[in-house]
């Protein structure tokens, strides 16, 4: 396997091959972070996992001004790129002009319900800049956890702290999302 963090910094620099065998050495990792994404969407999400690692991938190696410490920083960023573009997705297709202010209604079903257009993402998104503005710490690893996909193990060597802290505050992390989302709910 290439070295990532090389590829990287070559890219950063100019070199015209770093930047095609470093989307070569990335690619899987960052389609199965955009899958996982993707997965939590509402169905009838209209961006495919292929997009948003071609625009998140586009977004991160087009700032010639990165230096990237290590692949793991990299995937942290990659996974805060693709958070960013969901983020602007739901935003997008939650204003008027997109039908953001009609509820969608099933044809089968007109008769039973309907369901308004799912702001999960925009809920999520809230939850983690008020856990990032109390301590930005606890936000870096719900990025590097939640939406890279590293393990307590890397997520520890990424920060410099103890694996058995980032299991601690991956728990609170999670009931603190948990009580923070049903409270926005509630709202």
């Amino acid at each position: 396997m290439a070295d990532v963090t090389r590829l990287l910094n070559d890219a950063a620099a100019g070199k015209p091959a770093a930047t095609e065998e470093l989307f070569q050495a990335v690619y899987d990792q960052l389609r199965r972070i955009a899958r996982r994404r993707m997965a939590e969407e509402r169905a009838d999400h209209t961006l495919q996992a292929t997009a948003l690692v071609h625009e998140a991938y586009v977004r991160l190696v087009g700032d010639q001004q990165v230096t990237w410490n290590s692949r793991a920083h990299f995937f942290g960023a990659a996974a805060r790129a693709m958070r960013r573009i969901l983020v602007e997705q739901a935003r997008r297709k939650a204003r008027p002009k997109h039908g953001g202010d009609r509820e969608r209604v099933s044809l089968e079903h007109a008769e039973l319900a309907v369901e308004p257009l799912s702001d999960d993402v925009l809920a999520v998104d809230e939850a983690i800049k008020k856990l990032e503005a109390v301590d930005a710490r606890k936000g870096r690893i719900v990025n590097l956890r939640y939406f890279s996909g590293l393990s307590a193990e890397d997520t520890a060597s990424v920060l410099g702290v103890s694996v058995g802290t980032i299991e601690r505050e991956w728990r609170f992390i999670k009931s603190w999302l948990q009580l923070e989302l049903t409270e926005q709910d509630q709202r």
